[in-house]
């Protein structure tokens, strides 16, 4: 037997024409920082706070609007100060 199907009812199912634009999420603020690639030292606490979440958690490249080159820079210096104990 075929299955039973409704024209009349849309159901929306990813579509993104229907959303408006009140309803998205505002972006995170991207950081403002102006800073020269030596500053990206693990014992520089308080430049490498700045693009850490409260939680801990790393920004990804599209918050803090770096260049893939200086995110893997800053990656790597705020896990050495994780490790050096100098972060949480």
């Amino acid at each position: 037997m075929p299955r039973k199907t409704r024209p009349d009812k849309k159901e929306k199912r990813g579509s993104r024409s229907g959303s408006s634009f009140s309803e998205r999420r505002t972006p995170r603020p991207k950081p403002k920082i102006d800073f020269t690639v030596d500053a990206l030292d693990f014992k520089n606490t308080n430049l490498l706070r700045q693009f850490v979440t409260d939680q801990g958690r790393i920004l990804p490249r599209k918050y803090t609007g770096l260049p893939a080159h200086y995110q893997r820079r800053l990656t790597r210096a705020i896990k050495r100060a994780r490790q050096m104990l100098l972060m949480k």
